[in-house]
């Protein structure tokens, strides 16, 4: 096997080589002006490990994979075309009026509870943009008024004439019967082919959203038409750096679905989150291979900190209705929870509470913190670290970023200091506690919140500050175990490297499993059945149109489901995918049930109010040659090693202890798997830090995995 997978974070970009039976992890600065500068330094620095050139490496790997922020950078920036809209007629205040509680979507904890003050965003699509069109067709996909083409023709040279760049088009229960929202597709380009408009993008909204929702549905479109030429000029431009190089084949791009598809299969919206997503699908793979169990999944980059749930049973966690920047809309992505808590997050003074505040702003990656010497100014959490000993200035990022410990002690001493009446060291650990338990928190809410303990979890860490923190946080949370992964640093580049080609398509229905008034469970198999295959054609068709066999395409069946009109929606993995009989009915409604009694309590099940399915999801996928992990569990504690002599020693200061702790500090590559380290102390290596807090034990295992041990902890 022979791959790359990149993904760009705010601060770093990470690659992931494999070469045959060579792993090789690399970081470069992002170069957010041009992404492709970064993807060439850091394929550059693994190419260099090999004694090869970039064409050598390119004309013989099996692909190429790409995690971006870009499309997210891009809403925040609010930098896209002047978008021109198609709705039914009657619908034309539906965007601009939002929700009712429109204006409060992707605020902070602190603007949620001071909604009167909130404003909306700035529109996407601005009203006099939006157009309605005379058509209707009613929940059942019927034609209740036939579409008017002359009204189309006369509505669409009206959004051109007023600079429509990109044109969507939303009509009302469209995801039901799209044939309205075809047609106008295909009248714009009989109007305007591409020999006088030009490649102008046309976003059909069922395309983007398959579930009921006319407003969300609405918006997910505005949003891909909005991110759609970024996204491709961009992508775009990176292929072309990649055929400059030898490159030949199609490059594939990271869905947050949890997938991949090539370029010209990827919708700008399927981007957002990409990078995170990779690392949560690493973890489920790394958590299959190795049998670990339920595991929460924590990403530590330079910019954020992010939250992922994997269980036992191939259950994905969803967000249903996630919000994008300030935008409610309908795509199956993975779940996952971003805290401003990185190693480049900035640390103030917060006058309401008189304490220390991290986050969310970032130093990123220009200047970065302090201690970087490129001129920020601000105190950030790697300021602390280095404060408090756990860096080391001269080989921190494997030398290729000299740290200045003087900057660091100057923006610590500037910014809180003097508000606290601390000391620089004392300031340093409160921003460690600080940001420590912001993290913890985040976790903590996120499992309770869907009916999980966090002590039965194992936490997953990664990114390149998150074996720093780990201990600190797991404590907070009584986690007992931490496995910080291989490849630590660039984990969710090896995600990107592990995925599968696959594209979901799901529909919003109304279907009653069990009817607690009539006792009867369903029985229109046909329906069910039906709604599958056309599901499931679908997905084969997109992969097909990629030149992947008809005999290697796999399906998977998920359902979403609820008792009666509960607000907790639950994910069901059907392995079977027709419905043939009522035992077929009755073992989906098992499933559900033991599922639903071990996230909020045996005995919290309530099927006097009925079950219901109101999504039903098919991931059609085909499965590529993956990086395993399979023998990464601990050694038995009458087995492991002694390590060897420390390399050096460093002063450490530690929550709990008064005074600097003379701290042993090994090399990681001079530790042979087995070894059991008992804390404190640190393992330093070129792409990341591992820190032992008192309680914790080191003990490392195969293919360069670690695992943290509490002493509570059964070994």
């Amino acid at each position: 096997m022979k791959r790359i997978s990149v993904d760009i974070g705010g601060t770093f970009t990470d690659c992931f080589l494999v070469w045959d039976n060579k792993y090789i992890e690399t970081k470069a600065l992002t170069t957010h002006q041009n992404l492709a500068l970064g993807f060439n330094e850091a394929v550059e620095k693994a190419y260099q490990q090999l004694d090869l050139t970039m064409e050598d490496i390119l004309s013989e790997v099996d692909s190429v994979r790409y995690a971006t922020t870009l499309g997210t950078n891009a809403l925040i920036e609010h930098k896209g075309p002047r978008i021109g809209m198609l709705v039914t007629a009657g619908f034309d205040s539906t965007v601009p009026l939002s929700r009712g509680r429109g204006y409060g979507e992707g605020l902070d904890k602190l603007g949620m509870a001071n909604l009167p003050d909130a404003r909306r965003p700035d529109p996407l699509v601005l009203p006099h943009m939006i157009e309605g069109v005379r058509e209707r067709l009613d929940f059942e996909g019927k034609i209740v008024l036939p579409l008017d083409e002359k009204d189309v023709r006369e509505k669409i040279r009206m959004l051109v004439d007023k600079g429509a760049q990109v044109i969507v088009i939303c009509f009302v229960n469209s995801v039901v019967n799209p044939m309205n929202e075809k047609r106008v597709e295909e009248i714009l380009l009989e109007e305007y082919p591409s020999h006088l408009l030009g490649a102008i993008p046309v976003i059909l909204s069922h395309r983007v959203a398959g579930r009921k929702g006319e407003y969300v549905r609405a918006s997910s479109a505005i949003v891909d038409g909005f991110l759609h030429s970024t996204m491709y000029y961009a992508m775009t431009q990176l292929e072309q750096n990649l055929r400059a190089h030898s490159y030949e084949k199609p490059m594939l791009v990271i869905h947050n679905s949890g997938g991949m598809a090539q370029l010209n299969s990827t919708d700008a919206l399927q981007t957002i989150h990409s990078g995170p997503v990779s690392g949560i699908s690493a973890t489920e793979h790394l958590a299959k291979e190795a049998e670990l169990g339920n595991v929460v999944s924590t990403d530590m980059g330079g910019t954020s900190y992010d939250i992922g749930i994997v269980v036992e049973g191939g259950i994905k966690h969803y967000d249903f209705n996630p919000v994008i920047d300030r935008w409610l809309v309908s795509v199956p992505m993975v779940h996952l929870v971003t805290l401003g808590a990185g190693g480049g997050s900035i640390a103030s003074y917060d006058r309401m509470y008189e304490t220390v505040a991290v986050g969310p702003r970032s130093a990123g990656s220009d200047p970065g913190p302090a201690c970087y010497d490129r001129g920020g100014m601000h105190p950030t959490v790697t300021d602390a670290d280095l404060v408090l000993g756990y860096l080391d200035a001269d080989n921190y990022a494997g030398g290729d970023i000299p740290l200045n410990p003087k900057r660091s002690t100057f923006a610590i001493e500037e910014t809180l200091c003097d508000e606290l009446d601390v000391e620089v060291v004392e300031a340093a650990m409160m921003i460690k506690e600080k940001v420590d338990a912001n993290m913890a928190n985040g976790v903590n809410t996120e499992l309770r919140s869907r009916g999980y303990d966090p002590e039965n979890f194992t936490m997953v860490t990664y990114g390149g500050n998150g074996p720093l923190h780990c201990c600190g946080i797991a404590s907070r949370l009584k986690i007992n175990k931490i496995l910080a992964t291989p490849m630590s640093s660039v984990f969710s580049a090896v995600g990107a490297g592990n995925m599968h080609q696959m594209h979901i398509h799901e529909t919003s229905l109304f279907l009653v499993l069990y009817d607690s008034t009539s006792r009867k469970v369903f029985d229109n198999y046909e329906r069910f059945n039906d709604v599958v295959a056309d599901l499931s054609s679908r997905g084969k068709a997109d992969l097909l149109r990629q030149g992947i066999k008809a005999d290697d395409i796999l399906h998977s069946l998920e359902l979403d489901m609820r008792y009666g009109n509960q607000l907790v929606q639950t994910t069901v993995v059907i392995s079977k995918h027709t419905l043939d009989s009522a035992l077929d009915v009755l073992n989906i409604l098992d499933l559900f049930s033991t599922d639903y009694g071990k996230r909020f309590g045996e005995g919290s099940q309530a099927p006097e109010a009925g079950i219901r399915i109101n999504t039903i999801r098919v991931a059609s996928y085909v499965e590529h040659e993956t990086v395993h992990f399979k023998h990464i569990k601990p050694v038995a504690e009458d087995q492991r090693i002694q390590p060897p002599k420390p390399s050096s020693t460093r002063e450490c200061y530690f929550v709990g202890e008064d005074k600097a702790v003379e701290t042993p500090v090994w090399n990681k590559q001079d530790i042979p798997p087995g070894t059991e380290i008992v804390g404190p102390g640190i393992v330093a290596s070129d792409v990341t830090t591992y820190l032992i807090e008192k309680g914790w034990k080191y003990v490392s295992a195969e293919q360069g995995a670690v695992w943290f041990l509490r002493d509570e902890a059964k070994n």
